[in-house]
């Protein structure tokens, strides 16, 4: 799987998407992803990248000609590789199964992301993914590039680069072979839309306590040769 991120503060993402099971996902070839920093698209030579909202009001607005110019430059470069990648015949099928980048953009206003949105998105080949900043993104955007709005719980954040954090880890972590183990992802919480068991150390005993004694019924002690010992 591929992923790209288009936000304002690539450091964000690159942090907590460099450590433990991300690093090993990218590491071990199981998704190519880029944190890409939007002023790379403007065209002025101070980078900027919002402008006031139309009628005015408080706050900024993220402009949308950046926007545009990244994920209309990042879907070409798919096409254009699947185009080189195969015999002249095969390219019209190789667009079908390589299919469109699938375009996303984080936003309070988007459906409620959750495991089984996670499970679909996990099957794309390839995301691109907005983060939105200041007052939010010129709508324009959304009307005419953008596949979903996903929000990731009914709450303010400083900026949608964290937000994607999240989202991204919650797909990456679907693929196979991210994981130690294939049954990993099948047995986590949510994904039979439950919670996951209660989670605890095999031994029993601990400084704040043992286990609760119905974990455990007592049974009868026997001796080797099965017949009960004497107390």
């Amino acid at each position: 799987m591929k992923i790209d991120i288009l936000t304002l503060f690539p450091d964000i993402c690159r942090a907590p998407l460099g450590e433990s099971i991300m690093k090993r996902a990218q590491e071990n070839g199981i998704i190519d992803l880029r944190i890409r920093n939007l002023r790379d698209w403007t065209t002025d030579k101070h980078h900027i990248v919002d402008d006031t909202p139309f009628g005015g009001g408080q706050g900024m607005v993220m402009k949308p000609e950046p926007i545009f110019a990244a994920v209309e430059e990042l879907c070409a470069a798919k096409e254009n590789t699947a185009d080189t990648q195969r015999p002249a015949l095969e390219v019209q099928q190789s667009k079908i199964e390589n299919g469109k980048p699938k375009v996303i953009v984080m936003s309070p206003a988007g459906r409620r992301f959750d495991q089984q949105m996670a499970t679909e998105l996990s099957r794309e080949s390839h995301l691109v993914i907005i983060c939105g900043h200041y007052e939010g993104i010129d709508h324009r955007v959304i009307e005419h590039l953008v596949d979903l709005e996903i929000s990731i719980g009914d709450y303010v954040l400083t900026n949608g680069a964290i937000a994607a954090i999240v989202f991204v880890d919650a797909i990456v972590r679907l693929l196979p072979g991210v994981l130690g183990h294939e049954q990993s992802a099948v047995d986590d919480s949510f994904s039979d839309g439950f919670w996951r068991h209660l989670s605890t150390l095999a031994r029993q005993n601990f400084a704040a306590g043992k286990f609760p004694k119905f974990w455990f019924p007592e049974i009868t002690p026997r001796s080797q040769s099965g017949v009960k010992s004497r107390q």
